[in-house]
């Protein structure tokens, strides 16, 4: 099973972006999100709830991937 290694930290000196531009674009994108998120109505996901249903889906994966 191929598994992605987390601990593998991006350079600093190298950008995900290929423009300044497009990083300062991705970075309003991303914080006009996080704002929105901030201020919705929408009732709050404990993370206690989120990390059961994602554990949830990992296991039943690893149960797939493992048979056979």
């Amino acid at each position: 099973m191929k598994r992605c290694d987390m601990t593998i930290k991006p350079s600093p000196t190298e950008s995900e972006f290929e423009t300044q531009e497009q990083a300062n674009s991705y970075d309003r994108w991303f914080r006009a999100k996080v704002e929105a998120a901030m201020n919705s109505a929408k009732p709050r996901i404990p993370h206690e709830q989120v990390i059961a249903e994602i554990q949830v889906r990992l296991d039943a994966k690893r149960k797939v991937h493992n048979v056979g």
